[in-house]
């Protein structure tokens, strides 16, 4: 009945523990842009999905970790996938190493959301080509909760070359960042072991920086801009 609602103007029916949950959420203080990066609660979350469509395809799962006052919240981290209506094709698996049975047998998605939006509270987020992240939970949440969910993001793709000018013609894609710092990923294209070697690079990156940022303000971009417009913007 999704696509009902969707064409009648009305969000999804939820029951009156996740709307409560939502309502909770939704009253969280906003997070302080004028912060220092080092001192702010950052949350750095990666998606897998059934492809790269981000109008067609389907979010599978989503891995995030925190980042607090500079460090890297080891004991604190998300990862869960959601139930699909059918698994995803035998290339799409390879890619993730998410199985069909596992697709199947996920968390209810309402369930799966309304816990990364408790984990990861009003705090920006931060991604590596983040447009891709943001769109896949972003339609998520707006089916299965009816939330615009549209936080501020750090996107690594575009500030670690802003702020590593030297460094930039060298580094194209995120494996390349990575190698530049030694950062070893456990499993590539996990999305909880891509989220902590993004954190790891969001730290490395600041702490080389020649001009550090003073703001987060400087750092962000917000899904539906057309593009990051930089530091000092």
């Amino acid at each position: 009945m999704g696509w009902l609602n969707g064409l009648l103007g009305r969000g999804p029916d939820l029951d009156p523990h996740a709307r409560a949950r939502l309502e909770r959420w939704r009253a969280l203080p906003a997070p302080a842009l004028d912060a220092a990066p080092a001192a702010a609660r950052l949350v750095v979350a990666d998606v897998e999905s059934t492809g790269l469509d981000m109008r067609r395809d389907r979010l599978i799962a989503i891995g995030a970790v925190t980042v607090q006052n500079g460090r890297i919240e080891l004991g604190r981290s998300f990862y869960r996938v959601l139930r699909q209506p059918h698994s995803s094709s035998k290339e799409n698996i390879l890619v993730h190493g998410i199985g069909g049975t596992e697709q199947c047998a996920g968390g209810e998605p309402v369930e799966v959301l309304l816990e990364f939006l408790e984990f990861a509270g009003r705090a920006p987020l931060v991604g590596f080509h983040a447009a891709f992240d943001a769109a896949m939970i972003g339609r998520a949440t707006r089916e299965h909760l009816g939330l615009k969910f549209d936080p501020p993001w750090i996107d690594l793709a575009y500030v670690a070359p802003a702020l590593l000018a030297d460094e930039a013609r060298a580094r194209k894609g995120l494996d390349d960042w990575l190698a530049r710092f030694g950062i070893e990923v456990f499993s590539r294209h996990d999305a909880v072991a891509d989220a902590l070697a993004t954190a790891q690079l969001l730290l490395a990156v600041l702490a080389n920086a020649g001009s550090p940022p003073r703001r987060l303000d400087e750092l962000l971009w917000r899904p539906g801009e057309t593009a990051w417009l930089g530091l000092g913007r």
